[in-house]
């Protein structure tokens, strides 16, 4: 078999796709029996079927989005149905890893095995990942400007628990920002000196154990970086533009769903954006697949004050939305897209944890 066949089967089994399923079911039921909420399901009938509607037309808006984005960074290589197959897998990818780890290295081999060389491979995933955490850098600071403090929660919490939460963003963020411009100058600036930091770092005697992956993840830098040299100022417009779509109509969906059930004033729906736009930011640092049961968990606290008695039915139909589909629309893209790639489809034994 394949090496790539089977690091995608591994990553992609289903003792992976259970775990998060189960961590978020258990956070959801824990929700509704920690204060005897199971009634609180009935309100399901009062939503705005419309706002609903626009949720679901946002979600498939947003992978649009996505799919415009990654066939523009191939310059058109990849055909719609190919960027299709693509996003699903990566959005497929990342839902079954932490979000520390992300879907990066799957990303990788998914674009290698739709005909795109592997440095260029890499070049595209690593873009893609500095343009979504600049949308993160610049877009927090005007969220916390806009909204004068009002962005961190303090609803059903103590002190202490907003000071942590505080703490916990700014740990985030700083990650994110150092990794973010460490990328940028070696991508962009000078990828062979970056390679050599690698290496020279690994040379110390403890860190020596990681001396070959610093040595591979220095010439990927490199090749990734020739890949990005020359592209003109349409190439980086259409990168940009479209990252800010993209985001934009990912934190818009919320809004919808909380619409549904409550009315919303503009400067609230500017308030849920900014809310959600940190919430994200301190999501990106949990530990469990996707997010399972640690969004499920701290969204009441960010939103509950705009929904009262209806927080644990939006965060069913958040995570309904926006995370299970792309569970059960990657089981089924897999199969296929590895038969179209790998040309066959995988026994049974071979999809095994």
């Amino acid at each position: 078999m394949d090496q790539n066949e089977k690091t995608i089967l591994k990553n992609f089994s289903p003792v992976k796709i259970l775990i998060p399923v189960f961590l978020g079911l258990a956070a959801t039921v824990w929700l509704f029996i920690r204060d005897d909420k199971v009634s609180e399901l009935k309100g399901l009938a009062q939503a705005n079927v419309w706002w609903l509607v626009a949720a679901l037309l946002v979600l498939v808006v947003r992978d649009a989005g996505y799919m415009y984005r990654i066939r523009s960074l191939t310059d058109k290589f990849l055909t719609w149905r190919n960027s299709l197959d693509v996003i699903m897998l990566w959005e497929f990818a990342s839902a079954i890893t932490p979000s520390v780890v992300g879907g990066t290295t799957i990303a990788t081999i998914i674009l290698n095995k739709e005909g795109i060389p592997l440095g260029k491979s890499l070049a595209y995933v690593m873009l893609t990942a500095v343009l979504d955490n600049m949308f993160f850098i610049v877009a927090a600071p005007i969220a916390l400007l806009l909204t004068q403090g009002q962005v961190f929660p303090t609803f059903n919490l103590d002190p202490s628990d907003v000071t942590k939460l505080q703490s916990a963003f700014y740990v985030s963020y700083s990650l994110i920002a150092v990794y973010t411009f460490a990328m940028i100058y070696a991508l962009f600036v000078k990828p062979r000196a970056f390679k050599w930091l690698l290496l020279k770092v690994t040379s110390i005697r403890f860190l020596r154990k990681w001396r070959v992956n610093a040595f591979q993840h220095g010439n990927e830098i490199v090749w990734a970086s020739e890949q990005l040299k020359g592209k003109g100022f349409n190439y980086w417009s259409r990168a940009v533009i479209s990252t800010i779509f993209v985001w934009s109509a990912r934190y818009f969906l919320l809004n919808c769903l909380i619409a549904a059930f409550t009315d919303v004033t503009l400067s609230e729906h500017m308030l849920i954006i900014s809310r959600n736009l940190i919430f994200w930011i301190v999501m990106l640092i949990a530990i469990t697949p996707g997010g399972a049961g640690i969004v499920e968990m701290a969204f009441p606290s960010f939103f509950g004050i705009f929904l009262g008695g209806f927080s644990s039915i939006v965060v069913v139909l958040y995570r309904l939305i926006t995370y299970y589909p792309y569970l059960i629309l990657g089981s089924i893209f897999l199969p296929r897209w590895i038969a179209k790639v790998f040309g066959h489809y995988p026994k049974q034994s071979e999809v095994r944890a």
